[in-house]
Parts: structure tokens; sequence; C-alpha cells
């Protein structure tokens, strides 16, 4: 009986074991599946594609086995997917991330540009309008009205009065022959003798007034024949003058030129007619057109610059000669290929712009031309109807440090500045900068520290260098004894350096600015 229930027992124990391996055999197999997968860094997400790791655009050097929030940066990991790994030529970004992230297309389109040339001018006078006043007869300069260089003058005005023996003996002759009886012989005599007094200077006026009372005058007047302002006086009350020497220089500054300094390497570029822009340091704000309207045909021997002559218009009297300013010049306008300007990449050795191929993406270095209206010209690396990145470059910039596109611009002979390419940072675009560089510096506020692992997040401000908008982001601290002093809510001051290993910004140097707050 004992023995019988001892079999029944083993029995019971071995169909047991039977079940409890078949029970649990397809449990472990999915479980060898997925730790096979996990070991190959190959895992799904919602879309169905195959994703080998998690990752944050600003620091793609770190790599995450599952999604989450970056402990870099405030926001969500992204992942990098197997058919991204697997392309040739360039990187692949869902169209669910391009949404998530506001990645936006433009096309190179043909867009107008103007040669653009700036100079730096001097104000000067209209030498067409200058006039200078010489008496036509020899006589003493009996009344000065105009007293000093720089005095104003309107046309018509008397500025000086003359006294001049000759004029009053041809006055006299004049005035007899009024009263000559023979009238047949008296009236071209008389026509004589009026037109004599003209040419010796007397104007209509006078002669009408001596015909008039029947009485010469000892002094005539000299009138200014423009408007503008004295810019020489020749001589003072009781000087005497003689025939055709110069009494007075009037300049009118209704019109004056701008005479700027170009280039000889640009001088070819301009026309007369050419239209200015024209800003003056003394009067900030205000914009005066002009054109060109000379260009002298000599080059300075020392400078290589040509002068070229604006003509602006001077109706208020704000521009005064002697003046400086600058000179913007537009040359003649064509047409060119072009991209929004928030598409080029400037990394400091090249340009670089985002493609779209396919349903991929490239980074292409390009040589760009001039900027106008917010796009930039492209001379060479791109062709129309080809898409651009407008927006949300620096997460197709991590992917392309990922694949190693970029690392591939950076083996170009002109990229590489004392260093093999393969120790520079893979590829990522800011690593493209000389090696020589000056650290970034930022401030911040300190949102939490751990002094024992070396780490710190900080709500920085914007840092000009990077191009950093402002964002709280975490980071590691070079000399971590540093960290010791600084709590959560100090200001404080630090400068960056690029892990070459990593691809991160970390922190050189930080020091307290302030207490919390």
């Amino acid at each position: 009986m004992k023995r019988s229930y001892l079999i029944m027992i083993a029995t019971a124990i071995v169909l047991l074991v039977i079940l409890a391996g078949y029970w649990f055999k397809p449990f472990d197999s999915d479980h060898a599946d997925h730790a096979t997968a996990s070991i190959e860094g190959v895992v799904q997400d919602d879309s169905g594609k195959k994703v080998l790791f998690w990752y944050d655009p600003m620091a793609p050097g770190q790599k995450f086995d599952k999604p989450g929030k970056s402990p870099f940066m405030d926001m969500m990991l992204v992942p990098k997917y197997a058919e991204a790994e697997a392309q040739g030529g360039g990187v692949m970004i869902s169209s669910q991330t391009m949404q998530n992230l506001g990645i936006r297309l433009a096309r190179v389109e043909m867009a107008s540009f103007t040669d653009r040339l700036s100079a730096v001018g001097r104000i000067e006078p209209d030498e067409r309008r200058f006039y200078s006043v010489q008496p036509r007869i020899a006589g003493f300069v009996d009344r000065l009205l105009v007293r000093a260089v720089g005095d104003p003058v309107s046309k018509g005005q008397k500025i000086a009065e003359i006294y001049a023996p000759e004029l009053l003996a041809a006055q006299h002759e004049y005035l007899a022959l009024l009263d000559y009886k023979d009238a047949s012989i008296a009236e071209g005599l008389v026509q004589a003798a009026h037109g004599r007094l003209s040419l010796l200077g007397m104007t209509r006026g006078e002669i009408a007034a001596i015909t008039r009372n029947r009485q010469a005058t000892e002094r005539f007047g000299v009138y200014a024949p423009a408007s503008g302002v004295v810019t020489e006086l020749s001589v003072r009350e009781g000087a005497q003058l003689m025939t055709g020497a110069s009494l007075i220089q009037i300049a009118d500054l209704s019109t004056v030129w701008l005479v700027a300094e170009v280039p000889e390497r640009d001088i070819m570029r301009l026309k007369p007619g050419t239209a200015a822009k024209v800003e003056l340091q003394s009067l900030p704000g205000e914009v005066f057109a002009g054109e060109v309207n000379y260009i002298y045909p000599t080059l300075d021997e020392v400078s290589r610059t040509a002068r070229v002559r604006v003509e602006l218009a001077n109706r208020d009297g704000l521009l005064r000669p002697g003046m400086y300013g600058n000179v913007s010049l537009e040359g003649v306008s064509r047409d060119a290929l072009s991209v929004p300007s928030e598409s080029v990449i400037a990394t400091g050795l090249r340009k670089v712009v985002i493609v779209r191929q396919g349903s991929g993406f490239m980074p292409v270095e390009v040589e760009t031309g001039q900027e106008h209206d917010g796009r930039t010209e492209i001379l060479t690396g791109l062709d129309a109807g080809e898409t651009v990145v407008a927006s949300g470059q620096f997460l197709i910039d991590s992917e392309a440090s990922l694949s190693g596109v970029l690392a591939r611009l950076a083996q170009q002979p002109e990229a590489v500045t004392g260093m093999d390419a393969e120790d520079e940072h893979a590829g990522h675009i800011m690593s493209d900068m000389p090696a020589e560089q000056p650290m970034p510096e930022g401030t911040g506020k300190v949102i939490e520290v751990d002094v024992k692992t070396g780490k710190v997040v900080l709500a920085h401000d914007p840092i000009a260098a990077l191009e950093w908008p402002s964002m709280t982001m975490g980071f590691r601290v070079s000399d971590p004894q540093q960290l010791h002093g600084i709590t959560a809510g100090d200001l404080v001051q630090f400068s960056l350096k690029l892990d070459a290993q990593s691809g991160q910004y970390d922190i050189a140097d930080i020091r307290r600015q302030g207490g919390a707050q």
C-alpha cells in the first residue's frame, strides 16, 4: 500500500514537471528572442519600423535603449531607424518626426538680385554751381553788404556798392545825349550810350532811374547772380578794384555732390544713372536718394580707387560740404538661383544646405553670393527645383552626424587643418569649425546640481556663438569640484568646450554670479 502510494506521488511529480515545461516554453522562447533583439539593439515602435536606439538631437553622441524625455533638454528623445542606417548616401527622417519638430521645406527658385556696392564719400559743392562776381569796370568798394565767408545770399540781393569814375562819366554822356536837340542824330547816340552803361555793369533799373531823374549816380550796385553761400570774399570796404578782379564767390547748394572712392575691381559694375542711397553720420535715420552722374576717368595710384560722383538734391539745406556719409550703390539686376537664407548653415569652413532626396536628406556644400529680402543667392551646389530644408536643420544635422554623412564632407582637403579627419568629431556641423576657436560663454540659472556625478541642469540664456536659444538642458562639468558651493537657484556664468568623442558641449568653467532667487 505504501509502495503504491509512493509510485503515485512520483508519477504526479513527473507529470507536473512535464506540464511546467510545456507551459513555460513559449514564454522562454519569446523572452530569448526579445533578449536577442535587445542585444542587437533593434526594437519596434508604433510605426512598425525597426528602431536602433533613441537620442537627443542636441546631443547625438548619447544613445538610449527606450523612448522618453531627454535628460539634457526639455524635449522627447527621437528614434533612430534601421532604414536610415541602411541608406548609403543620406539621412532618413520619418514624416511624423518632421511634423513634430516643425521641419519646413522650400524650393530652390530663381530670384532677382542686384549688385550692391558700399563706399564712403564726402559731401562737396556742385562745381557747376559756382558763381564768381567780378565788376566790369575799375573802381572802389564804397560799401560792402556781405561781411564774411559763409553768409547766405539770395538771387538778386545787392552785395556791394562800387564807386567808378569811368561809369560816372558815361552817365553824364548819356544824359547829355538825352537833351540833344537834333532828334534824328540823338536817337542813335542815345541807344549807343544806353548800351555802354549796360555793358559797364549798370542794371536796367538803375539806367531807368537816371533817365527818369535826369541825374547821374556816383555808385552802382553789384548783385548776387544766384542764391547760395559766400565761399570767397576777396575785398573789404575801401578796397580798389581792377577790371575783372574777383569781388566775391558764391556756391549754390541746392544741389550737392557726394564723391565716393570705389575699388578698382568694382568700378566696371557701375555706370552713370546707377541709383544711390546715402546715409550721413550726422543725420542718423535720414536716407537721401540720388544717382551716379559721373565716374572720374583716372584712378588713385596709391589706393587703386576711382572717384564716383553722386548728385543729391539739397532743398532743405541739410547736406553741408565736408560731411561724411555711407553710400549704397545699386548695380545691374539679375536673376539667380536662391534659397531661404535660413536654409544655409555656415560652419566656418564651408556653407551647407540640407537637400531632400527621395524620402531622405543629404547635406550639400554650396557657394553663396548676395543676400536680399530673406533669400540667399546660390552660385554652385544646387539646381533649380530641388527641395531644401528651411527650418529644423538641427535634427537632420544630428542624424547626418550619426550616419557619418557629414564626416565625408569633413574629409575634403580644405577641411583637414592640422589633424586627421578621423580625429575630428564625427562630422557634426558644429565640429566643422576651425580648430582654434574661443570657448562659447553663457549665463543661466541652476535647476539641479549633482557634485558626485559632475552634472548640472541649467536654464540658460541664448548663446549667440552657437546660435542656441534660451532653453533648459543638462551639462557635464569637466571638473566636478567647481560645483562645490553652487546650489539650485544660483545665477552662474559658464564657458563650454566641445567633447570630440561624444559630440557634446561640456562645461569647462562655471562660476557663481548671485544667490538663489
